[in-house]
């Protein structure tokens, strides 16, 4: 079989010296990538249903029957502290029928664990089944490094940016002349031809329709393995570089007050309240619905001895989108509102940094963002196949 006629085609007439060079790099760079794109594309199919599958194994833990009144927290709070347990945090949904997620600290064996609530009848109905814990970290762990720690991370960077570039030559080669026949060919799918036909189709059509989806997953997964990538990111949204935001000894030292004096209010919040009661969760509930007054899952830390103030964070869902943005508002033991840090005050370089693994991982908008990223990377994983296919019948 002669190597040279395989990889090398002869250029065709009228054909663009651009479009001859990306048709072969297309090739060259699909057959090198097409493994890893695979494996990829297809830990990232089934590590978005992580929280899905969960749920269902948990489904008598996580979902409840609805009643028409909860419990308050106090209830919650002493019931644990009957049985010589602290809470560290709680988690409230928002779906009315899915119970709350309390994590304690047992004072007996020193262990925090984590527990589902019934909100109505305060029913501990256990920690849920952790079974496929251990196959999901697997599965990210291939996504993130095909299970080769470091070197494993950078082949996949590698590769990914690799996919980038087949996405935008893919872009080119599909580009339709401006004939109506062609046009139309270039959107839609031959369902009632032949196998090789139905074939290039698939990959033409769906990865035309796909393409945008793939590039923004793509981009999103790199902005953690590359620095150059997340600085192109966040200057192209209006923040600063890596390099400027290391090197701004302005930027430094006024970071640095920053932090020092929010260390110094929190120690002195500490030394000041340490006779202090703190309030009830309750009165957290309440205030923190008057300073966030949407409806929303709601998670709320409480002060330990390191830290002296409850953080609440809560999901905003009330937006055109329906996208999950996070809003982070601090109260001291008293009730007093320390900080109020919402979504949407933040510039929005800052707020890409916040939103970067949900708009990777589809989590953004919930179950149908992920059902759509599903279908999306399905779509990516598809994509080596077809083009192989395309290729093995010229090869043939």
């Amino acid at each position: 079989m002669n190597v040279k006629k395989i990889l090398l085609r002869k250029r065709r007439k009228k054909e663009s010296l651009f479009k001859y060079i990306s048709g072969l790099l297309h090739l060259w760079l699909g057959l090198l990538s097409s493994l890893v794109i695979l494996v990829v594309c297809l830990t990232g199919c089934m590590y978005a249903f992580k929280n899905q599958i969960n749920d269902f194994q948990n489904r008598n833990q996580v979902f409840i029957e609805t009643k028409s009144e909860k419990l308050p927290l106090s209830y919650f709070e002493d019931k644990l502290k009957k049985e010589n347990q602290q809470i560290n945090s709680i988690l409230i949904p928002k779906n009315p029928s899915r119970s709350v997620v309390i994590s304690f600290f047992d004072i007996d064996s020193k262990n925090i664990q984590t527990h589902y609530f019934n909100p109505y009848t305060g029913e501990d109905l256990g920690s849920g089944n952790g079974n496929f814990d251990g196959f999901f970290n697997t599965v990210e762990a291939l996504h993130k490094n095909l299970l080769m720690g470091d070197v494993g991370k950078q082949i996949v960077g590698v590769f990914v940016l690799v996919f980038i570039f087949m996405l935008l030559s893919g872009l080119v080669l599909w580009w339709p002349k401006r004939k109506k026949k062609l046009v139309k060919q270039a959107f839609t799918i031959k369902w009632k031809a032949k196998f090789y036909r139905i074939n290039y189709d698939l990959h033409n059509t769906l990865g035309f329709y796909s393409l945008a989806f793939l590039l923004f997953i793509s981009v999103t997964g790199i902005y953690i393995t590359y620095p150059w990538v997340k600085t192109v990111v966040l200057v192209s949204l209006g923040g600063e570089s890596i390099s400027e935001q290391t090197q701004s000894q302005e930027g430094v030292s006024d970071s640095f007050a920053n932090l020092m004096d929010e260390m110094l209010k929190k120690e002195n919040e500490k030394i000041d309240q340490v006779a202090i009661k703190q309030i009830p969760l309750d009165s957290i509930l309440y205030l923190t619905q008057k300073e966030l007054s949407y409806p929303g899952t709601t998670t709320i830390l409480l002060p330990d001895e390191k830290e002296p103030r409850y953080r609440i964070q809560k999901i905003n869902t009330s937006n055109w989108l329906g996208a999950m943005l996070p809003d982070i508002i601090d109260f001291d033991r008293n009730g007093e509102l320390k900080r109020s840090d919402l979504f949407i005050n933040k510039p929005l370089h800052q707020q890409f940094k916040e939103l970067s693994n949900p708009l990777h991982t589809g989590e953004i908008m919930g179950t149908p963002s992920v059902i759509l990223y599903f279908l999306i990377t399905l779509i990516g994983f598809s994509l080596p196949i077809t083009g192989f296919v395309i290729w093995w019948k010229k090869v043939k």
